[in-house]
């Protein structure tokens, strides 16, 4: 399967490393197409492996991931373009964070919105899926580094594109079971705002090999 990746940070160059060992094909669009990031990448990841812009990126994938800051995917989504977005399903794993001068963290947006709901506004033809935004890029794609039973979360509107992530997701090592299913886009207000408490998590424990463990008694 071909996918585009918005955004060449450390999430979206880890989600590009682990699809193209899994035979996928994948571009990894930035703004400009000498992204260093990018451009690097693709040299060591083989040929399934190529940097392009951000319209490239999202012309290639059959889908595409948003893995770019939650603050500023409006922005890189639409210089992706909405006609190359279109009918194709989007994988949202930002986060809205925003850092003070003083170390302080908040969200925006927050409580009545989100950057998954925001992003299903703007592009009404394109299935967007919230998934992946709970945990640290290693364990996106290795759920293994951390033993027994966590969770990961998938929330939208389309349950054709629910179904295709869940894909991605077991193709990353996540059992079915391990995938729970928050409903429509609107849960996403809630994964974001969970990673402000994530960011209390890693510093308490020294390092990101950690997660959610939810037990139900039904």
């Amino acid at each position: 399967m071909r996918f585009g990746i918005i955004g060449t940070g450390t999430v979206g160059r880890t989600l590009a490393t682990r699809l193209v060992g899994l035979g996928h094909e994948v571009t990894l669009g930035s703004r400009t197409k000498d992204n260093p990031s990018a451009v690097s990448w693709a040299d060591q990841a083989g040929p399934h492996g190529h940097a392009g812009t951000f319209e490239e990126a999202a012309a290639f994938g059959e889908a595409v991931v948003n893995a770019t800051a939650g603050t500023v995917s409006l922005q890189a989504l639409r210089q992706a373009g909405a006609e190359r977005l279109a009918g194709k399903v989007l994988i949202d794993v930002s986060n809205p964070l925003v850092f003070s001068a003083t170390g302080e963290v908040s969200l925006a947006p927050v409580n009545t919105d989100s950057v998954g709901e925001q992003l299903q506004r703007e592009f009404p033809d394109t299935r967007v899926v919230k998934a992946l935004n709970t945990l640290a890029a290693p364990l996106m794609v290795d759920p293994g580094r951390v033993p027994g039973e966590h969770q990961v979360f998938v929330a939208g509107e389309d349950p054709e594109a629910k179904a295709l992530v869940r894909g991605v997701l077991e193709q990353f090592g996540w059992p079915d079971a391990a995938v729970i299913d928050l409903g429509g886009i609107d849960a996403a207000r809630g994964t974001e705002m969970l990673m402000p408490f994530w960011l209390k998590l890693m510093g308490h424990f020294g390092h990101t090999d950690f997660n959610y463990s939810i037990r139900s008694a039904g």
